[in-house]
């Protein structure tokens, strides 16, 4: 086997849960390229990855909204070239989506995704052959498995999101280290933590001589985060960040606090210190997985106190620095 394609196209936190099926790959079979099919949003997440040899971008949801465009067709043409040009011995569908069944079909290889009872939808039509995983395991496994079972290899039994954090920007004076971001942003209101408890979190950290940093997406999270900052001191907000440079500030944190979003996975992956904290999920399925230094803390309907969320960040493993009493 020469080359194979991953198709994850999104979300964020599904994209990064993907990461160590290619560190598996690279592990058990280092003569195998990989290309991965991701939404060009979330390019950057595979780029980082050094086992990925070829990102390739789609976009399903403006192809979607403009399906008649002469431009939507001009680039499902140009990636039809392409992946018939790279020559896949396997292309895996780890989405098990509609759209990642589709973006699979459009490549030539042998086609691997999900059985009937394994994914959200029925699409057992688009591939070669489809694989049955549990889902009483964490997505991360899932990928795994998957992947595994599709290349005929047993899997790793360490488990390696395989990135490494980019350079930090500049930002105001944040020293590496020495700050802890606070994630407070989410598409889902329901995973919203109260900014009274966000401005509690950030007074306690502030007790530890640590800077703060907040960073946001959109004009509403952008809000939320002047909001919370202006009731403290040395709290940054810094300009809206691309995703790799969001994944700097993330990587060289003291500590990292996030609700239920993608950064907060991102966090993980790239061994921060990170504690989740959930308010309407259920972490057992999704929730920060694969790292010593990462706890969740929460619950479905079950938002956490704040003092859960410092004696969590209290219980981890220590990575020098103050103390958290």
């Amino acid at each position: 086997m020469r080359r194979i394609l991953l198709v994850k196209t999104s979300s964020l936190g599904d994209v990064i849960h993907n990461l160590p099926a290619a560190t598996d790959v690279s592990a058990r079979c280092p003569e195998v390229e990989i290309d991965w099919a991701v939404e060009e949003n979330f390019a950057d997440i595979p780029l980082m990855h050094p086992a990925v040899s070829m990102v390739i971008r789609v976009a399903p949801r403006r192809w979607r909204r403009a399906f008649a465009a002469p431009r939507t067709w001009r680039e499902l043409r140009a990636l039809r070239e392409t992946l018939v040009a790279r020559a896949y011995d396997a292309v895996i569908d780890t989405q098990g989506l509609i759209k990642s069944a589709l973006i699979a079909r459009l490549a030539p290889g042998r086609r691997y995704g999900l059985d009937w009872a394994s994914a959200r939808e029925p699409l057992w039509p688009f591939y070669h052959q489809t694989l049955r995983v549990s889902w009483a395991v964490h997505a991360v496994e899932r990928n795994r498995e998957l992947v595994a079972r599709a290349l005929g290899y047993t899997l790793p039994a360490q488990l390696e999101y395989g990135i490494a954090p980019p350079p930090l920007p500049t930002l105001d004076g944040l020293r590496p280290g020495a700050y802890a971001v606070l994630l407070h942003a989410t598409s889902a209101s329901a995973k919203i933590w109260a900014e009274d408890r966000w401005v509690e979190l950030g007074q306690r950290l502030r007790a530890h001589g640590l800077q703060l940093a907040l960073p946001w997406g959109n004009e509403p999270e952008r809000r939320r985060s002047e909001r919370i900052a202006q009731r403290l001191d040395h709290a940054l907000v810094p300009p809206r960040l691309s995703l790799s440079k969001a994944a700097g500030l993330l990587g060289h944190a003291r500590v990292v606090f996030g609700v239920d979003t993608g950064l907060t996975h991102l966090s993980v992956a790239l061994r921060t210190p990170t504690v989740g904290i959930y308010c309407a999920t259920d972490p057992a399925a999704t929730g920060l997985y694969g790292s010593a230094s990462a706890v969740n803390v929460g619950g479905k309907r079950l938002a956490p106190s704040v003092e859960a969320v410092i004696a969590a960040w209290r219980d981890l493993p220590p990575t020098g620095g103050s103390e958290r009493t």
